[in-house]
């Protein structure tokens, strides 16, 4: 099981660390939510817990933790810029269908 970052996404996860001053990475998971069912969660990490699963790229790492990890195996999270509006992307294969908004997903 593994979740891969495009080098946008790399390049803005350290940008925004450098920023904050600290943190390993960014933690990626999904909850409950939407229209329906599940919405992506993202959130800066200081440091993983024993459970979570570390994936790195570009010296970039993702925390997943196994519960998560089951919905988003094979995605791949990218930074997308399009007009003036910029935000990340993710690539899940997994995924059957989305809401109209694009805010939620069910797998």
């Amino acid at each position: 099981m593994a979740i891969t970052m495009t080098a946008a996404a790399q390049e803005h996860v350290a940008r925004q660390l450098t920023k904050r001053g600290k943190g390993i990475g960014i933690r990626v998971g999904v909850r409950t939510a939407g229209c329906s069912g599940m919405a992506y969660v993202l959130e800066f990490v200081d440091e993983a817990n024993a459970e979570d699963e570390v994936f790195e790229q570009g010296g970039v790492k993702l925390v997943v933790d196994p519960k998560s990890l089951v919905y988003l195996d094979g995605t791949e999270l990218d930074f997308v810029k399009e007009g003036l509006n910029e935000g990340f992307a993710f690539n899940n294969p997994n995924v059957k269908n989305e809401c109209g908004c694009g805010e939620s997903f069910h797998v």
